[in-house]
């Protein structure tokens, strides 16, 4: 759960350098509601460097599903707008994360200015 609970922080203080070493190579991230996925430690780490307008993040709660997967509830603010937040995270076998699957409120169009290596499925 310490692992979860950094990777949080990490991003809320945008130290990337800090964040870049809790990530597989080939993590996979995706939103349901966007139906997008970014995949590669670069991509999804400019992804975030890039995300427009101000947002933060906080945990709620961490539910620990062993070694391989972990669920967590995101306090979440995004231009001023509250949001709550679930997010899946599996680990490999070093204890890197492997893919995080954020579920967000509603389904909603992505913004304009998306990253060119996100997909959508």
């Amino acid at each position: 759960m310490e692992r979860v609970r950094q990777f949080y922080q990490f991003l809320e203080a945008r130290a990337w350098d800090d964040l870049a070493p809790l990530l597989a190579e080939t993590v996979v991230y995706e939103m349901p509601q966007t139906r997008e996925r970014i995949t590669g430690r670069d991509e999804y780490l400019a992804f975030n460097m890039n995300y427009p307008g101000d947002w933060h993040l906080s945990v709620r709660r961490v539910v620990d599903g062993g070694d391989q997967e972990t669920a967590v509830w995101i306090s979440a603010t995004a231009d001023e707008q509250d949001l709550d937040n679930l997010a899946f995270i599996t680990f490999d076998n070093r204890g890197l994360i492997t893919t995080i699957v954020d579920f967000w409120p509603e389904a909603y169009e992505p913004p304009p200015g998306r990253p060119q290596s996100t997909t959508r499925y």
